[in-house]
């Protein structure tokens, strides 16, 4: 057993503790070269936002001086050191408000603005943030206490990303997008927070000296500090619920549109389904294929029944704006649709509107009208005086005349058309 425990004993390979304080302190301060990196990683940060950079914004990450005053202030906390506290909340104050002014400042100039998956990803913090943040935490401190600090730390900053919401706020204040502000500072408070509780607890654990012997004040630090957890983890904890429904409700959408229409061979090539809304909507838009009303209400029925209760389903056609906006989905997901196959449908969506799609009703007309020969059917546009286009039913046909006033009504009723034109061609 004693070889178990000192198999993951920390005391084990560990620094001075009066070097790692000192260590500890001169990283605290924000002056000079300290506050030139921070601006520098600062428009890193933005820039790689701003363009959905991934690349651009781990090393921003890495770049990031930002850990300094937080792991300061765990130390302060774990050896009650109020100078030290005060010390690095100051600092860490001023790196917040440098940062937010910068990356702010940046987004307000910056002429794109649009709402990229690298910065959504930063406004809607959950428990799974909590958890990044106090094990990476846990990590930068063991390597901070370490003779051998190893290759922790730059993972450690990748994993804890301070950088990229502190950035996405200032997004929020340039914009005026409150919503994105407080969601991003929230997370930008969830890793300062959980890292210094990780730190306070390695601290504790390495029984680094006290700088106080008042009982009465660790308990009331450990009261606060644990009330401050209370209140940094039921908020992420509904938020993470929240996306536990959303991410299952996208789940039974797609297998809903799975089963109802790409079994059937239509061919799906836009898809929008949005959660945050009530109802609750799934925008879908096919190559060729067209639904009647009662089709869409069809479906819509459906909805409740295979567990999308609250929901609407809009089926995009004949929208002018749905072309553009159904490229730039395909362009997204890099699917083998072009603009050439948009097109194609879009033409086999107007000529749809000048076919008569009834293969009975010639027959009918043979049985009915035995005297009319040569009879030809379809639709064709009309401009009357207004220039407003309107299709109208033509049927062309010869041989002896027939009750036109009784064709025309049944034609209309036949077909629910109400613009009928015959043109008997036997009599010009």
């Amino acid at each position: 057993m004693n070889n178990i425990f000192n198999f993951i004993n920390l005391h084990n390979g560990e620094e001075r503790k009066d070097k790692v304080l000192e260590n500890v302190t001169s990283n605290i301060s924000f002056r000079g070269s300290n506050l030139w990196i921070l601006a520098c990683a600062i428009i890193i940060a933005s820039i790689g936002l701003n363009v959905n950079s991934t690349a651009v914004i781990i090393g921003a990450m890495l770049i990031s001086p930002l850990m300094g005053p937080i792991v300061g202030a765990g130390f302060a906390l774990g050896t009650y050191n109020f100078p030290l506290l005060k010390k690095s909340f100051k600092n860490l104050l001023i790196a917040t408000v440098v940062s937010l002014l910068v990356s702010g400042f940046y987004f307000y100039i910056s002429p794109f603005k649009d709402v990229q998956s690298e910065l959504l990803a930063r406004t809607a913090p959950n428990i799974y943030d909590v958890l990044i943040a106090f094990f990476g935490g846990l990590v930068g401190v063991i390597a901070i206490t370490r003779v051998e600090k190893g290759n922790p730390i730059p993972g450690v900053a990748i994993a804890t990303a301070l950088m990229p919401p502190l950035c996405t706020a200032g997004f929020g204040l340039a914009t005026f997008n409150f919503s994105y502000f407080i969601g991003a500072f929230y997370l930008y408070s969830i890793n300062c927070f959980f890292i210094c509780i990780a730190t306070f607890l390695v601290v504790k654990y390495l029984h680094y000296p006290s700088s106080i012997v008042d009982n009465k004040y660790e308990k009331r630090i450990r009261y606060s500090i644990s009330l401050l957890i209370l209140v940094m983890i039921v908020p992420s904890s509904y938020l993470a619920y929240n996306l536990y429904n959303e991410k299952k409700f996208t789940k039974t959408a797609e297998l809903f549109l799975q089963k109802e229409f790409e079994k059937n061979g239509y061919t799906l090539i836009y898809k929008k389904i949005n959660y945050n809304v009530n109802p609750k909507t799934i925008d879908v838009a096919f190559l060729n294929k067209k639904f009647t009303t009662e089709e869409i209400k069809s479906y819509n029925k459906m909805l409740s029944d295979n567990g999308l209760a609250n929901t609407k389903i809009n089926i995009r056609q004949n929208n002018s704006d749905l072309k553009s906006e159904i490229l730039s989905e395909i362009n997204k997901n890099n699917t083998n649709l072009s603009e050439k196959d948009i097109a194609l449908s879009s033409l086999r969506s107007e000529l749809d509107n000048y076919k008569v799609s009834d293969s009975t009703l010639g027959k009918e007309i043979q049985i009915l009208y035995p005297d009319m020969s040569g009879v030809s059917y379809g639709k064709i546009a009309q401009y009357p005086e207004t220039d407003s286009a309107r299709l109208q039913f033509v049927m062309i046909y010869s041989g002896k005349k027939v009750n036109e006033i009784q064709l025309k009504s049944w034609l209309e009723k036949r077909l629910n058309e109400k613009n009928v034109k015959l043109l008997n061609i036997s009599e010009n």
